[in-house]
């Protein structure tokens, strides 16, 4: 049987990579292999992490290019990787139409809030500045709008009174590791359907 391929997307340390990357290591996520991981930026410790690991790589500088030109030669890459499944992980930039629509219903990102509240950057900060008492994070499907496609996990995280931004964070961060392997599994097994905005889980995926 031939393995999944994933290709991961990221701009900074990649700690959400290097969990997926110990999860299909370790036969949490099986017969999948990560066929490549891409950086817009030079120097990225994710891509650092990703050549320790003996992953393929490639760096694609974004500076100074417009968004679906950008795309376009990411979309190549993927393409020339052979990729099943796209995972953003820390993945700075917004994708065009192109990328959302050549690669459609096969992009998953997390993001750390409950959403659809907190989209966009620094949610844990959104989250404590909103007062609220529960937050956490999302795994969903990356259509044309930000932080906005259906919804395939969620984790939740109490906010504590004496939380900051960064031990708020940490404690997201944790449940980011967990579920974002677990919805890679569900995703790749094929083990849900979408009705309107609702992934609605297989039974034997739940």
């Amino acid at each position: 049987m031939e393995k999944k391929r994933i290709a991961v997307l990221l701009s900074g340390r990649g700690s959400n990579f290097d969990a997926l990357a110990e999860s299909v290591a370790a036969g949490r996520i099986p017969e999948t292999e990560i066929a490549l991981v891409v950086s817009n930026r030079e120097g990225a410790p994710g891509i650092e992490k990703a050549r320790a690991r003996g992953l393929a790589t490639r760096v694609i500088p974004s500076k100074g290019l417009e968004r679906e030109a950008y795309d376009r030669l990411v979309v190549a890459a993927l393409e020339e990787a052979r990729t099943d499944l796209v995972c953003l992980a820390g993945f700075m930039r917004l994708l065009s139409p192109y990328f959302v629509e050549h690669f459609g219903g096969r992009i998953l990102n997390i993001h750390p809030s409950l959403l659809p509240a907190f989209p966009g950057l620094e949610a844990q900060r959104q989250a404590l500045e909103h007062g609220v008492r529960f937050s956490g994070c999302t795994v969903h499907f990356v259509d044309e709008n930000l932080d906005a496609g259906p919804i395939v996990l969620q984790a939740v995280v109490p906010v504590r009174d004496d939380d900051t931004g960064e031990t708020l964070a940490a404690r997201i961060l944790a449940e980011e590791h967990r579920i974002y392997s677990e919805a890679v599994r569900i995703v790749l097994e094929g083990r849900y359907r979408i009705e309107g905005r609702r992934v609605i889980r297989d039974a034997a995926g739940r």
